[in-house]
């Protein structure tokens, strides 16, 4: 098994800089930097499949800043939809689980579904 990740596309073997996450219920795809970790139902994207993502018609895309130095606080309008459209893809029906210490990694701090809390890393 490889330690770099490849573009999710089929025959494709470059390596993958972003990550391309659905919300079927809003139809809107969301294009951001690469995730911590492969994760079901996200497919990694290398820069060339990342810069000519196109959705089906009625579908949105909102790309965020796939900048290769650290991920920032931003008041971006781009930012808080793409922060707005993971809030309403979160189930409604169960309260969040309780944070608990992953083993093996001291970045991560908690899970929710199969999304993964990590430790900021000014922190």
């Amino acid at each position: 098994m490889s330690p770099v990740r490849r573009c999710s596309r089929t025959a494709c073997g470059r390596p993958a800089v972003a990550t391309l996450t659905y919300v079927y219920a809003d139809s809107t795809a969301v294009l951001g930097p690469l995730a911590t970790y492969a994760e079901p139902h996200c497919y990694d994207l290398c820069a060339e499949h990342a810069e000519r993502l196109t959705a089906p018609r009625g579908w949105e895309v909102v790309r965020l800043a796939t900048g290769g130095g650290p991920m920032r606080r931003s008041s971006d309008d781009l930012e808080a939809l793409a922060n707005a459209v993971r809030e309403a893809a979160r189930p409604q029906d169960r309260g969040p689980r309780p944070v608990r210490r992953a083993e093996g990694d001291p970045a991560e701090v908690g899970r929710r579904g199969h999304l993964r809390v990590l430790r900021s890393p000014d922190s």
